[in-house]
C-alpha cells in the first residue's frame, strides 16, 4: 500500500492548543458553540462553522459552506495555521490513560479505495456523504482525516514508528484536548526516512477504515468533481489523495457501543424477559452493568441490570457478521422483539459510545420513565477485519473508536 507524504497545513505549537478540535460528528452544533466560545481560532468554526450563523440556520444551506471557507482562510491569514514548504508525513500518538496508539498521518490514493484496496465495513448515507463532498469541495481542503488501520503481524511498522520517535526527539506538538488526550505530532521529512516508511508499506496488502467511512466517500466524490473541473490535470494531482492515519491494528482499542430503547415496543417488562429467555440466559437482578465475555450483554430494565448470554443455537461462528454481538442482539431482541428494523432510521432507538460508561445508560432509562438500556461486549479489531476481508458490512454502530482523531492538526489542501 501506499501512503504519501504531503505539504501539510497545521497550526504552530504555540496555536495549536487553540485550534484542535474534536471531529465534526462527536458533537452536535449546540456542544460546538459551547466549546468554541471565546476562541476564534478552534477548528469547529470550520468543521461546525454553522456555530457563527443564526439559530436555526440550514446546516446544507450555501452560507453554512461559505462561513466554513472564510473561517479556513482567516486561520490561515492570522497565522494560526501555516503551510509547510516540503512534503513530510507526520507520525501522530494519541495516549488517552493505559491506551496509547501511533498512526502514521500522510495522504492515501483515491484510486486505492475506489479499487477496494482500501476496505470498507459499513453503509454510508447519501445526506452525510452530500453534506461532507460540499464540505471538502467548497474548502478545496481535507479538514478531517479518514481513520485506517492494518495488520502489522511481523511487527515492522510499531518498531519503525519507535525508531522515528527516538531519533526525532521531542515532538513538534504536544497538546491535551478534550477527554485529556494527548495529541503529539512529529514531522517526518528525511527522505531515507520516507523511503524505510515506504518500504514497510510496502508488505501490506490493504487498509481497512476504522472510522471515517463518510469521509472516504466524500473524498472520492470531491476527486470526481475536481477532476471534472481540470481534465487536463496530472494523474497525481492532489485532489487524488485524501489524509489518513494509519495506525497498526494491534495497537487501536474499540470500546463498546451501547443502545438505549425509548419503549418496550408494547411488552410488559416480564413478558419482554420471557420473550428474550428463548435464545439467552436471563440472569438474576442485581448483576453487573457491563458484560465480562464475548456473547454476553447487559440489560438495565425496570431500575436494575441483569445479564444476558446468548445460548449455543444463536451463534453462527461462521459467519463474520452474523456472529458479531451487535448483530446477534438486532437479529434476536432488537428487530423481532423491540420493533427496530431498521436502526438506521428509527426514532425509538438511541446509541451510546462507550466512553460514557453505562452509568449514562441507566441514566438515560430513569430519565424517560420508560425503555431499558442494553450494554455491549465491544467488537474486536479481528472482527472488523474479518468483515471487511469478506466484502459484508456491520449493522450500524458496531464500533467505537477511542481515543478520537483531533481536527484541525493537519489539513490536506488540493487547491
Amino acid at each position: 500500500m501506499k501512503l504519501h507524504p504531503f505539504r501539510a497545513l497545521h497550526p504552530t505549537p504555540e496555536s495549536a492548543g487553540r485550534v484542535a478540535s474534536p471531529p465534526y460528528d462527536v458533537v452536535n452544533t449546540d456542544e460546538a458553540r459551547a466549546m468554541a466560545e471565546g476562541n476564534a481560532d478552534s477548528f469547529l468554526h470550520v468543521v461546525r462553522p454553522e456555530i457563527d450563523l443564526p439559530d436555526g440556520t440550514d446546516l446544507y444551506s450555501d452560507p453554512v459552506y461559505a462561513m466554513a471557507r472564510s473561517n479556513l482562510d482567516g486561520l490561515v491569514e492570522r497565522g494560526a495555521l501555516v503551510e509547510d514548504d516540503a512534503p513530510a508525513l507526520w507520525l501522530y500518538r494519541q495516549t488517552m490513560g493505559a491506551q496509547q496508539q501511533v498512526g502514521f498521518f500522510g495522504v492515501s490514493e483515491v484510486a486505492d479505495y475506489v479499487a477496494g484496496r482500501i476496505k470498507k465495513h459499513e453503509f454510508t448515507r447519501p445526506d452525510k456523504e452530500d453534506d461532507r463532498t460540499r464540505h471538502v469541495d467548497t474548502l478545496r481542503a481535507h479538514a478531517g482525516p479518514v481513520f485506517l488501520t492494518c495488520r502489522d503481524a511481523d511487527g515492522g511498522l510499531s518498531a519503525i514508528q519507535e525508531r522515528l520517535i527516538a531519533k526525532y526527539g521531542a515532538p513538534y506538538i504536544d497538546i491535551r484536548a478534550q477527554y485529556e488526550v494527548r495529541h503529539e505530532l512529529w514531522r517526518i521529512d528525511d527522505a531515507a526516512d520516507l523511503a524505510a516508511v515506504a518500504s514497510v508499506f510496502d508488505g501490506v496488502d490493504a487498509f481497512y477504515i476504522a472510522d471515517g467511512h463518510h469521509r472516504a466517500a466524500s473524498a472520492m466524490r470531491a476527486r470526481d468533481l475536481a477532476r471534472a473541473r481540470t481534465p487536463d490535470a496530472s494523474a497525481d494531482a492532489a485532489f487524488e489523495r485524501f489524509a489518513t492515519v494509519v495506525f497498526p491494528a494491534p495497537q487501536l482499542k474499540i470500546l463498546a457501543y451501547n443502545r438505549v430503547l425509548f419503549d418496550l415496543n408494547g411488552h410488559s417488562s416480564e413478558g419482554l424477559l420471557d420473550a428474550i429467555a428463548e435464545d439467552f440466559l436471563v440472569g438474576e437482578p442485581g448483576a453487573g452493568a457491563d458484560p465480562s465475555q464475548r456473547h454476553a450483554f447487559g440489560i438495565y430494565l425496570d431500575g436494575v441490570w441483569r445479564t444476558l448470554i446468548a445460548k449455543n443455537h444463536v451463534v453462527n461462528e461462521a459467519d463474520p457478521v452474523a456472529c458479531l454481538d451487535v448483530s446477534i442482539l438486532q437479529d434476536r431482541v432488537l428487530g423481532p422483539l423491540l420493533g427496530i428494523d431498521d436502526p438506521r432510521t428509527s426514532k425509538r432507538i438511541a446509541f451510546v459510545g462507550g466512553i460514557r460508561g453505562s452509568a449514562e445508560l441507566s441514566r438515560r432509562v430513569d430519565e424517560r420513565g420508560a425503555g431499558c438500556a442494553f450494554s455491549m461486549w465491544p467488537t474486536s479489531v479481528q472482527e472488523l477485519l474479518a468483515v471487511a476481508d469478506s466484502g459484508e458490512v456491520m449493522p450500524p454502530k458496531s464500533t467505537w473508536f477511542e481515543p478520537k482523531l483531533a481536527s484541525g492538526l493537519l489539513i490536506h489542501r488540493f487547491e
